[in-house]
């Protein structure tokens, strides 16, 4: 085998390589063409890699600012119940523990936001919504019945002031930043799993009742579109701590929008007086949207 590889280069070229360099040196063009065209190629992967690099910012930009509106509706969606509870001086028979639940989750979510690289929209949306959060707990603290005030006091001073100051203590003291991502998104993941509750419960009285009088077609699909929306950020940001509960928010929210489907009837008018509309928002508001605004909010979560 050797002899024949000899035979096929000139007699002053005993190896491969300087059969190589013979060629160049004897076609210097040859040597041009090849370098140009490397460079031409390395050039388009270049552009194509900064192409599609600028496109994944740009998608997760997108859907974290869609993101952040969705949530930031959900949150919005107890404001017109607790204005009227302002109103009548009283909070019913309302319970603080969902509100006081979702401003622990807020908090966590900040600091997630805050201590994991290029999350700041997961921070922003979860800021704005523990300040409405804290504002709904105030409210209950205030006009809440003397029982129920008591037992938001004492909720609120240890899942909401000891805990989350334990917690962002405890992290930046003891462990490094990529332990501080984990706790943070852990605690996230599992408040955001524990409120899931709420919304299987509302399901459950949509199928007893054959009726969706407790579930709000509008704020279904809300929340339908803001699972939808963090879970396809999760994706593209391979964040599985996002992923996981708005994974399931979404199907949640799908499930809610089929059984809206199965058992949605046109509402028969009671009355023909031109104030009906009126006198039923207020004379029935706080019971009606009591419960579904208990059982679906919970569920928006960065």
């Amino acid at each position: 085998m050797s002899s024949s590889l000899t035979s096929l280069v000139p007699s002053d070229v005993k190896t491969l390589s300087e059969f190589g360099n013979f060629r160049e040196h004897s076609n210097p063009n040859i040597a041009v063409d090849l370098q140009s065209k490397n460079l031409h190629t390395s050039s388009e992967f270049f552009f194509l890699q900064l192409v599609y690099s600028l496109s994944m910012v740009t998608l997760v930009t997108i859907f974290g600012l869609l993101g952040n509106i969705t949530t930031g509706l959900v949150y919005l969606s107890p404001a017109k119940t607790f204005w009227h509870i302002v109103q009548r001086g009283s909070t019913e028979e309302f319970d603080s523990l969902p509100y006081v639940v979702k401003l622990l989750n807020g908090y966590m979510w900040v600091y997630y936001g805050l201590v994991k690289p290029n999350s700041i929209l997961v921070a922003t949306i979860n800021g704005f919504g523990a300040v409405l959060e804290l504002i709904y707990v105030i409210i209950f603290l205030i006009l809440a019945p003397p029982r129920m005030r008591v037992i938001t006091a004492i909720l609120f001073g240890i899942l909401d002031v000891v805990f989350p100051v334990a917690v962002v203590l405890i992290s930046q003291l003891s462990f490094n930043r990529e332990m501080q991502i984990n706790i943070s998104g852990f605690l996230s993941l599992l408040f955001s799993v524990a409120t899931y509750g709420s919304p299987l419960s509302i399901m459950k009285t949509v199928v007893t009742t054959k009726s969706v009088e407790y579930m709000p077609f509008l704020l279904s699909f809300i929340l339908f579109i803001n699972g939808l929306t963090w879970t396809v950020y999760a994706v593209l940001t391979r964040d599985w701590f996002i992923g996981i509960p708005n994974g399931s928010g979404f199907v949640l929210g799908t499930a809610q929008l089929v059984l809206y489907a199965m058992y949605w009837k046109p509402k028969q008018p009671k009355r023909t007086s031109d104030n009906v509309e009126d006198d039923w928002q207020h004379e029935h508001l706080i019971a009606d949207s009591g419960p579904s605004l208990k059982n679906n909010e919970s569920r928006a979560d960065a």
